[in-house]
């Protein structure tokens, strides 16, 4: 009776954690790029990823989101589908800069 009402819960939540680690990802590294830009550090390669990393996240979220909704996986499978991309970017860039962040690896 109760399996279904589960199952979506349990994807909701799964998005819910999904946004917080974003969110925690983001501040991180927001704060190590706004470090080096206010010591003068920063690199041009790493402006440069700064600016492209952005539509090219939004296309494979945007894609991710259609392939969920078009197999009818539900409204919260969707939203999943939608962050993916970016909690995979910030958690890499936060790693790759060095920032300190309480998020570790999922296997």
């Amino acid at each position: 009776m109760y399996g279904n009402f589960f199952q979506v819960a349990m994807q909701w939540q799964a998005a819910s954690v999904s946004a917080a680690q974003i969110g925690i990802a983001a501040a991180s590294v927001m704060q190590a790029r706004m470090m080096q830009m206010a010591l003068g550090t920063m690199k041009p390669e790493e402006a440069t990823r700064m600016m492209l990393e952005k539509p090219s996240t939004f296309i494979r979220s945007t894609e991710g989101a259609a392939r969920a909704a078009a197999a009818n996986r539900g409204p919260a499978a969707v939203a999943e589908a939608a962050l993916a991309p970016y909690r995979t970017a910030t958690r890499a860039n936060a790693r790759r800069l060095g920032a300190k962040t309480p998020l570790k690896r999922r296997r």
